[in-house]
């Protein structure tokens, strides 16, 4: 009984660690979200869905995929002035909880952008 007990619960925390790999879990939203009031919602919005057509919507992005962009301009594998520059001080755990922030947010496709004049 207490061998079963042991796989059991050897199975239930690899179950929990699959969903959160699979969920594209990497960092703590909450300290996101302080990053993002600072940092990001001018240009990308709290929600991560940005008003104007000149920024990406990146509200429920993976975070996986937020981490290897941020971390893309940082080294300048991707180049944009005004990414590089802000990320140029941003540390590896700032990346990861802003990205599991805006994952956490629902994206929304359809929001009706004003056209750029």
């Amino acid at each position: 009984m207490k061998r079963l007990a042991t796989i059991l619960s050897v199975l239930s925390l690899a179950l929990v660690s699959l969903q959160a790999h699979a969920a594209g879990s990497v960092g703590d939203a909450g300290a996101g979200k302080a990053i993002a009031e600072q940092v990001c919602v001018s240009c990308h919005g709290l929600d991560g869905n940005s008003q104007t057509p000149q920024f990406p919507r990146i509200g429920g992005q993976y975070a996986t995929y937020l981490v290897k962009s941020i971390n893309d301009y940082k080294t300048g594998q991707r180049n944009n002035p005004i990414m590089n520059g802000i990320v140029a001080s941003m540390s590896q755990e700032d990346i990861e909880n802003v990205s599991a922030y805006y994952a956490q947010q629902k994206g929304d496709l359809h929001v009706k952008q004003v056209p750029n004049f």
